[in-house]
């Protein structure tokens, strides 16, 4: 029982530090909805929702996820990752498709959706192996349906 009221403590803090404390990174990966690479049903997108400014877990999961993408499945055109900045209004289609208002981790394929986004700020900073592990089980299994 202490665990999961640690756990929810944790992310509490960490999705309300998110608009504090402004962190940033370089816009070169974020992209618009209209930039977004693919809308080929057979392809699995990972999307990074995020806001202006981001506290440090919110730059981790990104990072985490990307990197996992990049690396995982270097040279899968079936498998994207896409950072999109939500306070951006040229992505406010995007978002609302997926009803994201700020911070979100999505992984999607067609009509095949699962949100990790509360698994991934548990997790990334003090464990991003599991959020790998993660990202990967999700993918693989969207590959193979």
């Amino acid at each position: 029982m202490k665990n999961v009221v640690f756990v929810a403590f944790v992310l509490i803090a960490a999705l309300t530090a998110c608009g504090q404390n402004a962190q940033k990174k370089g816009n070169s990966q974020t992209q618009t909805a209209a930039a977004v690479s693919s809308t080929d049903p057979n392809v699995v997108q990972v999307y990074y929702f995020h806001g202006k400014t981001r506290c440090a877990t919110c730059v981790a999961v990104g990072d985490v996820a990307q990197k996992t993408v990049e690396t995982a499945f270097a040279g899968n055109k079936k498998v994207v990752f896409t950072e999109i900045n939500v306070s951006d209004k040229s992505n406010e289609a995007l978002a609302e498709k997926y009803q994201v208002t700020w911070n979100a981790l999505l992984i999607v394929k067609g009509d095949n959706l699962i949100d990790i986004t509360e698994k991934a700020f548990a997790t990334a900073v003090g464990n991003p192996q599991s959020l790998e592990n993660l990202i990967k089980q999700e993918v693989n299994k969207r590959l193979t349906e």
